[in-house]
């Protein structure tokens, strides 16, 4: 016989004190209702605060660390109305979407975000933490401005003094540096720069260069860079400028002709993907076309897809690095309150996609990197 839905979820909140938790699938085979159907009452009751949702298993309330491991799903820490902190150099760009990513993550376990502003200026990072920590925040996300992506001169000493469970975002410390201690998550971006060479590399370039923007991400970029040319024997053209002061393309662009005419370059990757859009009229100005003459990748894909030559591009995870760095820096606030010894920190590298598109002149290929 067919539950009423008032007894339905009185059921359903029987089972479940009974046995702690259950999984959704479960549940509704023991009901005899769909899926849909059993989703639906767990949502009600969720709202009603009378059971937890995790994902795929509906748990009773306080019974959330062992239901866990009952259900075998990864422990998802409530905030329960606590505030993060999160310190970031812009929210323009790629930091648009990792702020973005954070905020959801924060958010869907009841907590809420809230942000500042370095402006690209190392010593404001400190005065960023102090402020957030003084109006409550109980740990941080970090994005210092660390010019090389790392800390230099001891621009780490205000993370290790803050007094509260930190997570890097997008930035790294070298081993020895103490801020090479704390948990990390950020985009992989030598694993980037290689699969825009291996793609490269399939379409059958053999002589290619390097634009690259110093800051931030260029240590890393150049290594992956380096290492896959090496790796497939491709000849590289070095001595490209960087197009880090926006304006100062004259001199990209005569070293890409240059490159193209006279010592029979065929590819490039160019960070960022503004540059390239910028770039690339002027050389076909100069009479180097792109794909024609020129193959080209770029590097961040936040505009790549909206370029006159839609531009192929390596794609950081941006968001997904925001969710991780949240998840990660929750769960340091879950042992840290119940008194829990700490876990291993972790090192957490994300890796990029490649979007194929006009500029490089070719489809991708089978078995591509």
């Amino acid at each position: 016989m067919r539950l009423h839905v008032d007894q339905r979820h009185e059921r359903v909140l029987e089972l479940v004190r009974e046995r702690g938790s259950l999984r959704v699938a479960e549940l509704a085979a023991e009901l005899g209702v769909s899926a849909v159907t059993l989703r639906r009452d767990v949502e009600t009751l969720a709202a009603q605060g009378r059971v937890r949702r995790l994902h795929g298993a509906v748990v009773w309330p306080g019974e959330h660390a062992a239901a866990t491991a009952a259900v075998g799903e990864p422990r998802r820490e409530s905030l329960e109305g606590a505030v993060i902190g999160m310190i970031v150099p812009t929210t323009v760009n790629l930091f648009a979407d990792i702020v973005r990513g954070a905020r959801e993550a924060v958010e869907a376990r009841g907590g809420r975000l809230v942000l500042g502003v370095s402006g690209y200026v190392d010593t404001e990072d400190g005065v960023q933490a102090d402020h957030l920590i003084a109006g409550g925040a109980r740990g941080l996300l970090a994005a210092p401005s660390w010019f090389a992506g790392i800390p230099e001169d001891g621009q780490e000493k205000w993370l290790m003094e803050c007094g509260v469970p930190t997570v890097l975002v997008e930035r790294s410390a070298p081993p020895g540096n103490p801020a090479a201690d704390l948990d990390r998550v950020r985009t992989d971006r030598a694993h980037g720069a290689a699969a825009a060479v291996g793609h490269l590399a399939a379409l059958g370039h053999r002589r290619i260069t390097a634009v690259l923007q110093e800051g931030p991400h260029a240590v890393q970029i150049s290594a992956g860079f380096q290492a896959a040319v090496r790796a497939r024997g491709i000849d590289v053209d070095q001595g490209a400028p960087s197009v880090r002061e926006h304006g100062d393309y004259d001199a990209c662009v005569d070293y890409l002709v240059r490159a193209v005419r006279e010592r029979a370059v065929t590819a490039a990757l160019v960070h960022s993907d503004e540059d390239a859009i910028v770039l690339v009229p002027r050389l076909q100005a100069h009479g180097v076309r792109v794909p024609d003459d020129f193959a080209l990748i770029a590097y961040e894909d936040q505009v790549a897809a909206l370029a006159d030559v839609p531009l192929s591009a390596i794609a950081p995870p941006t968001r997904a690095v925001g969710e991780r760095a949240a998840g990660l820096l929750l769960h340091r606030l879950a042992e840290q309150a119940d008194g829990r010894r700490p876990g291993p920190r972790q090192h957490l590298d994300l890796l990029p996609e490649l979007h194929i598109r006009s500029s490089c002149g070719g489809e991708q290929p089978v078995g591509g990197f």
